[in-house]
């Protein structure tokens, strides 16, 4: 996984488990080594949240050889109260929009003002 961010001290906005989520959205044969890598956080913290993802039907895997095939389940709704009836697509079309804004503004030439 391309562009692993830079280390991080302190809260952040989002947890741990949308982290992974969406870096399986990005990638779904994605290696938990990379996860790992790409979220700042251990392989065996990777393989804790995707086995709590997988356990309530967040998430899904198929072995294929030597690696696992991840599948989100976009239709389920976000566990959190304060976000009754948002959807696990809805929150990654969020996250991706927001990264193709990124991108775009990264790449974009700086004129000053």
């Amino acid at each position: 996984m391309d562009g692993v961010p830079e280390s991080h001290t302190g809260w952040t906005f989002l947890t741990n488990h949308a982290r992974v989520l969406a870096a399986i959205a990005d990638n779904q044969s994605a290696r938990i080594r990379d996860i790992a890598a790409h979220c700042r956080l251990t392989e065996r913290a990777v393989q804790k949240i995707i086995s709590d993802l997988e356990r309530d039907g967040y998430l899904s895997h198929v072995r294929e050889g030597r690696t696992n095939t991840y599948r989100i389940e976009p239709s389920m709704v976000l566990r959190h109260p304060a976000e009754a009836g948002l959807t696990v697509a809805s929150l990654l079309s969020m996250l991706a929009h927001a990264e193709a804004d990124r991108t775009t503004s990264d790449n974009r030439p700086h004129t000053p003002a």
